[in-house]
């Protein structure tokens, strides 16, 4: 974990231009991509306060030949971390379908197939009265994997209240997803978060997003549906959630609203 929060941040901190040209000219989730604030940034009101560098990572013989060469040990630490962060992703997933009521490997396969890095870096700044890092929403996909530096700003929703979540050294937050809360018929539910700016240090976090293949179907478990409990979600297509989601800039909770049964 320390590792590749220093070959990130090492990363993050070269020249705007040197950055951009280890980085494809691309805007799907299959891409090597450098962005300022969002991939709608020439028509959003409010810029985001952030870079953001996000790739695939799994598998990791199909992917990793589009990261970036520089750092010269980019590819080696970060590959490393991602075959360890999808070990771990498959243990939570597991203790979250035997939780559930469900086999344990009903989330592996497609529903946790494609695995993406997505690296932030938040520079101080001047008013941060004025904007925010990440503005809020839930993550789209099944769980996500946190890993965070020694600088606040990441905050969750809670009762209409902002909360802080302050880093804790070798932790790693996990958040359910929008997809897991569909599946789980919402037993389980998406947490919403954001992530606030400061004007006095550069804050860097690393972001590995779990989620189904692009023709997966995402629908409530069968298990968990009966004529107490009817399905609260229709059957989508994974890339038709995505493709509103990102439509929508990151309105996750009304993005599921279109999706309801």
């Amino acid at each position: 974990m320390n590792e590749t929060m220093s070959v990130m941040k090492e990363f993050l901190q070269m020249p705007a231009e040197t950055k951009q040209r280890l980085c494809s000219e691309g805007f799907s989730m299959k891409d090597c991509r450098l962005i300022t604030s969002s991939i709608t940034y020439a028509t959003e009101k409010v810029h985001l306060w952030r870079d953001c560098l996000k790739h695939p990572c799994h598998p990791l013989e199909k992917w990793q030949h589009i990261w970036p060469q520089i750092p010269a040990r980019y590819q080696e630490r970060i590959g490393a971390c991602s075959v360890e962060v999808k070990k771990l992703a498959s243990r939570i997933l597991k203790l979250i379908s035997e939780g559930l009521g469900l086999d344990g490997e009903y989330l592996e396969g497609e529903y946790s197939q494609f695995m993406t890095l997505s690296a932030n870096h938040y520079l101080p700044c001047p008013q941060p009265d004025l904007t925010l890092g990440l503005s809020k929403h839930a993550d789209p996909h099944i769980i996500t994997l946190l890993l965070q530096d020694d600088v606040y700003g990441f905050q969750v929703l809670k009762d209409d209240t902002w909360l802080g979540v302050h880093p804790n050294p070798h932790a790693i937050v996990v958040n359910i997803g929008s997809q897991l809360q569909v599946i789980s018929n919402k037993k389980l539910k998406s947490a919403e978060h954001r992530a606030a700016t400061n004007s006095r240090e550069a804050r860097t976090s690393v972001v590995f997003f779990i989620g189904a293949l692009e023709e997966s179907i995402i629908e409530p478990a069968k298990e968990l549906v009966d004529e107490l409990h009817p399905p609260i979600y229709k059957p989508f297509k994974n890339k038709h959630f995505l493709s509103k989601f990102y439509a929508s800039n990151g309105d996750s909770q009304g993005t599921l609203e279109i999706f309801k049964a």
